[in-house]
């Protein structure tokens, strides 16, 4: 009994794909940040601040790019 039992249950965790699904993609790491930043976690109005931080320095480093490249 005890060894059919064995069998049983390797046999369903061979069987399974560890539940994921083809459609669903994983989150990247924004999409996570963005969640995380939402919740009311500790820490999620740091990590919020941190994502419109780094939104913020990226925005001034284009403007930057842009007008250094207008220039002779």
């Amino acid at each position: 009994m005890a060894r059919m039992a064995a069998v049983l249950l390797v046999a369903a965790l061979a069987a399974c794909d560890g539940g994921r699904s083809e459609a669903a993609a994983p989150a990247s790491r924004r999409e996570r940040d963005s969640i995380l930043g939402a919740s009311k976690l500790p820490g999620a109005q740091g990590v919020s601040a941190a994502t419109k931080l780094a939104d913020s320095a990226a925005a001034r480093r284009a403007r930057e790019d842009s007008t250094s490249a207008e220039a002779p």
